[in-house]
């Protein structure tokens, strides 16, 4: 019997790599075929896979500084069409799930011109500029929440609500029993997303320096940019303080176990994860994000009560006295905890397999 094929066509950025990467691990246990498009970004993200089929698609976002930039903008994003139209027609699959991110987008397009289904996956809080050209085009829109905002009236019959796409070990992590973590010594995880945030390591060093002296215990895990590494190891070794600082790492469960307060931008698949897995956070969104969509996220947890929102203007005025006040009082942590534990994705890898099943029979 010949195995059904999947394309997964994805973004660069961690956020559209992690969650596209996960849900091809589950299709190919579950016997399909699967492949998965990127670009140069991306490709750094993923390791040689004997299962998994992995192909770059040169592309650009588009660009409108000016005319110029704008015109070679859509003069390659044509090229890339035409490229995957070719690609498609030499390694058709049976159907196309589309993550989001401008490296996805010419792939889609591609099935649209080959009647080929396709669906689009969306785990942000308002629909990114990609998938939003797409809906007219594509058989479905999954999102994580239905409060996802920037989809016309028109095609609100098109989403159905999935969930977070976390990794299945997130998953597992969470549903095992585990002790209850204790909130006498702050176990602080700083995380930038997959390009590590600058500003964190250049502000956040002298505030935890300053809650250590105000007897508040901590011990710091810094994610940071390779070249920020040694000057952040010397400052917290100056300050006697004590810390482990680390570069981009695909075993961040090590780190989520060890940490009980988390610092971190506000893209959607880390929110998805920290969520998932039970952690407090202070998420704090990264103002350049398109269409300000990291704030969206974060206020939108913020508003549930799964974590904090502190906007990055504010880091220096108030980021000290959050800590300080989660620290004292625990009653701030416990009902935290609390909303979280109402919330899981545990179903999602299979609400989605039931999804792109019904599809894949459907006659037309």
């Amino acid at each position: 019997m010949t195995k059904k094929k999947i394309l997964i066509a994805t973004g660069g950025t961690g956020g559209h790599i992690f969650p596209a990467y996960s849900l091809a691990k589950f299709f190919i246990k579950k016997d399909f075929k699967v492949e998965l498009t990127t670009d140069k970004r991306g490709l750094t993200f993923l390791k040689q896979d004997d299962d998994l089929r992995l192909t770059k698609i040169n592309t650009s976002p588009l660009i409108k500084k000016n005319v110029l930039k704008l015109l070679l903008s859509l003069f390659i994003i044509f090229f890339s069409v035409i490229n995957s139209t070719i690609f498609l027609i030499f390694n058709r699959p049976s159907i196309i799930i589309g993550m989001g991110g401008y490296s996805s987008f010419p792939v889609c397009i591609a099935a649209f011109l080959l009647r080929i289904k396709f669906v689009i996956y969306e785990n942000n809080l308002i629909i990114g500029k990609a998938n939003k050209f797409l809906l007219p085009f594509t058989k479905k829109v999954f999102v994580s929440y239905k409060e996802l905002e920037g989809i016309p009236i028109n095609y609100k019959k098109k989403i159905v609500e999935i969930g977070n796409i976390v990794r299945e070990e997130i998953i597992n992590s969470s549903e095992e029993s585990k002790e209850i973590k204790s909130y006498d010594f702050m176990n602080i995880l700083v995380l930038g997303g997959s390009q590590a945030a600058k500003i964190f390591a250049e502000n956040l060093p002298i505030i935890f320096k300053n809650l250590q002296e105000s007897k508040i215990p901590l011990k710091v895990f810094q994610q940071c940019q390779k070249n920020q590494t040694e000057r952040l190891k010397n400052f917290y070794f100056n300050a006697n303080m004590n810390c482990e600082i680390f570069n981009f790492t695909d075993d961040i469960i090590n780190y989520y176990n060890k940490a009980n307060l988390v610092i971190t931008r506000s893209g959607a698949s880390v929110l998805g994860e920290l969520i998932n897995i039970k952690i407090p956070f202070i998420s704090i969104p990264l103002p350049t994000s398109a269409d300000n969509h990291q704030f969206k996220n974060a206020d939108f947890y913020a508003k549930k009560g799964y974590g904090y929102l502190l906007e990055e203007k504010d880091i220096k005025i108030k980021l000290y006295n959050l800590i300080a006040s989660i620290f004292n009082d625990k009653s701030l942590t416990k009902n935290i905890l609390s909303n979280q534990r109402q919330y899981s994705d545990k179903n999602i890898f299979r609400n989605f397999n039931t999804h792109i099943e019904n599809i894949l029979n459907e006659k037309n």
